[in-house]
């Protein structure tokens, strides 16, 4: 032991130290919350986990302690300085780590939730708060209690400082350097919990198949920190209550329920004669799909001739637009069919809402897949999916043959071909999701692909005009088309075919000048970013049309459950398309934006977009229909109710992000 510098010893020491007390805590949160039918696999999971999630503070520490102690005048063993900096670390660490597991198992207690930053809003009610909690424990006792621990820690930590102390150091100066080096590096590995491009995130806990079980792999300085910039998420109680009205109108709640503002509603499916059975779901989130640089409405560059055929023989909605910017807020809105209005990051970041009703759950009977040729860990992606969706098999980038291409993982092609091996084989109907990533930068082509895919070139001014900046952005959205039909090629040979939906939604569209194309709002207004295709295709279940009503990617779930003649309940924004058409034309169809950036929320509504700015006054009312000449109808009358709109589908959807759970 004398061949290993000191400093290092009392570092690993104290790795030891925090770690056996971080798995003695775990093991008291599972003693004394453990629901009945764990089995010894899972739980060792949850451990396996958790001990990764410890290793992120207890590296940050140890990396302090590596880092001051390496400065001579700071050796804790070589002087006063160097020991008061050792142990005023330690000695913070612990007082965090003790008040914050003392806070976390009464949260827990109290909530079944691990601590998070959301308990920092009774602060905005001291008095109040500290009375209840002065009435509720035994205040006093508790606070002697971690005193105890406190000290006795502390005892611990100087005699196993005293004994390292008072042995000496045999090894020579690089020896110091080689052990510095190493000790850092597995500190850093600690932190980053992972070896791999994406760190360990709290959204991986989520990925072990129940609520408890990522509660126990989950330690509050995780929890706690990780919702710790989310903590200004929140919503306005009177004007969701004032709202309510019109949100369940629109809605079409049945069973209104004003006091626990209630917008669930459960819906029976009505005979759909075409379709017998139970048909396969294929949902397809095509990446940065935006309408204006797409053949289905006439861009001369014609990019995606296969997909508009597809379009032509199947039920193609061509109003549809993205609630916001940005793929996680996509994914979002698609899986939940809540806009994502969160103010800070998005919603799958998180915690606070990882917990979301869906009504994918409704497909009883139905295997679910989720396909993306990279890593769910994106965007804490894996918490939304893991933790919502019953029974989901996910695969990513390591499991599939074929090779990661770039940042994204392996290309579209080869996703749709490794998503189709595997549907194939399946015994059951099925519900599977696939997640294109290839139109986007850095816009990898394989070149294995170069051989049936050839790209073209067009002048410079051709692209600006037709809403390209460069030909890699041109061929890359082509090479999207070019996997779609690699995918339903290989799809049309295979049984599950003629008993598939396959629905295509872009996740969002891309902001940019549509010229002549579109009208001016799509170009000044940013409409481009958010008008999206959408489309069911299924030539043997569904007969072909284009319809023009709005539509919003909220709505897909509801119309595919509806399609596949799913009872289902809805607790988000979505409506079935289909029905609402027969029922009026789709002429009440909403579809709500929300622009992140520039704090913007509007709402389309027949063939006008209100747009207000929330930082100030700003509103106005431009012409959204690209299928009528602009007109003034209306105009003044409509800027009031679609305003109203504007304001309680935005609040309400920030009420709805933080109470959408899934029911046990």
């Amino acid at each position: 032991m004398q061949s290993i510098p000191r400093l290092i010893r009392f570092i690993v020491a104290m790795a030891l130290f925090f770690f056996v007390l971080m798995f003695v805590l775990r093991i008291a949160v599972y003693g004394y919350f453990a629901p009945a039918g764990l089995h010894g696999a899972d739980i060792a999971r949850s451990f396996w986990l958790g001990f990764r999630f410890d290793a992120r503070e207890v590296g940050v520490v140890c990396l302090l302690l590596l880092i001051f102690g390496s400065v001579p005048a700071l050796d804790p063993f070589s002087g006063k300085a160097g020991k008061t900096v050792a142990f005023s670390i330690v000695s913070i660490f612990l007082i965090a780590l003790i008040v914050l597991y003392v806070f976390d198992f009464l949260h827990f207690r109290y909530l079944l939730q691990r601590l998070n930053a959301s308990a920092l809003s009774f602060l905005e009610d001291a008095k109040i708060s500290g009375t209840m909690v002065w009435q509720t424990y035994p205040v006093i006792r508790i606070v002697l209690a971690m005193l105890v621990a406190f000290i006795m820690l502390w005892w611990l930590i100087r005699i196993l400082y005293r004994r390292i102390g008072n042995t000496v150091y045999k090894g020579g100066k690089s020896k110091r350097i080689v052990w510095g080096v190493l000790v850092f590096l597995l500190c850093a590995l600690g932190i980053f919990g992972r070896l791999g491009q994406y760190p360990l995130r709290w959204s991986d806990a989520f990925d072990l198949g129940s609520d408890f079980q990522a509660n126990l792999a989950l330690n509050p300085f995780q929890s706690f920190f990780s919702s710790l910039s989310f903590r200004s998420s929140s919503f306005n109680i009177a004007k969701v209550r004032k709202d309510y009205p019109l949100v369940i109108n629109y809605l079409g709640v049945t069973k209104p329920d004003s006091s626990l503002l209630s917008f669930e509603r459960t819906v029976t499916a009505k005979k759909n004669d075409s379709i017998s059975g139970q048909p396969n779901i294929v949902m397809v989130i095509c990446e940065s799909f935006s309408a204006y640089k797409s053949s289905m409405w006439g861009n001369p560059l014609n990019t995606t001739p296969y997909f508009n055929e597809l379009c032509r023989q199947g039920l193609f909605f061509d109003n549809c637009f993205t609630p916001s910017f940005g793929t996680a807020r996509g994914v979002w809105a698609s899986i939940t069919g809540i806009q994502d209005v969160e103010l800070n990051k998005t919603a799958s970041r998180n915690p606070a809402m990882v917990d979301q009703h869906t009504i994918i759950n409704d497909f009883n009977g139905y295997d679910k897949y989720y396909f993306l040729g990279g890593s769910t860990s994106w965007a804490n992606i894996r918490g939304l999916l893991a933790n919502n969706i019953k029974d989901l098999r996910i695969y990513e980038e390591q499991d599939y043959k074929a090779s990661k291409v770039d940042v994204w993982g392996i290309s579209d092609r080869n996703l749709f071909k490794e998503a189709n091996n595997i549907l194939r084989q399946a015994a059951k109907p099925f519900f599977a999701v696939i997640q294109t990533a290839d139109n986007h930068r850095p816009y990898t082509i394989p070149e294995e692909d170069l051989k049936e895919f050839k790209k073209i070139s067009v002048p410079a001014d051709s692209l600006k005009k037709y809403g390209f900046d460069n030909n890699e952005e041109l061929n890359a959205f082509r090479f999207t088309d070019f996997c779609y039909q690699t995918f339903i090629e290989a799809a049309r040979k295979e049984k599950y075919f003629d008993n598939t939906i396959f629905m295509f939604v872009g996740d969002h569209g891309i902001n940019g000048n549509a010229g002549n194309m579109f009208p001016p709002s799509w170009s000044d207004d940013g409409l481009t970013r958010n008008h999206v295709p959408l489309l069911f295709y299924a030539p043997k279940l569904l007969a072909a049309r284009r319809l023009h009503c709005v539509a919003s990617q909220v709505d897909v779930l509801p119309t595919l459950a509806g399609l596949a003649n799913i009872n289902y309940t809805n607790t988000g924004f979505g409506r079935d398309l289909v029905k609402q058409f027969a029922a009026d034309s789709g002429k009440s169809n909403l579809a709500f934006i929300y622009d992140a950036n520039n704090k913007d929320i509007g709402v389309i509504n027949g063939p006008w977009y209100y747009t207000r700015n929330q930082q100030g006054s700003q509103e106005k009312m431009v012409w959204a229909d690209f299928n009528a000449t602009a007109g003034t109808d209306k105009k003044d009358s409509l800027t009031a109710v679609n305003r109203a709109y504007a304001e309680a589908l935005y609040e309400t959807a920030r009420y709805m992000l933080l109470h959408n759970k899934k029911k046990l």
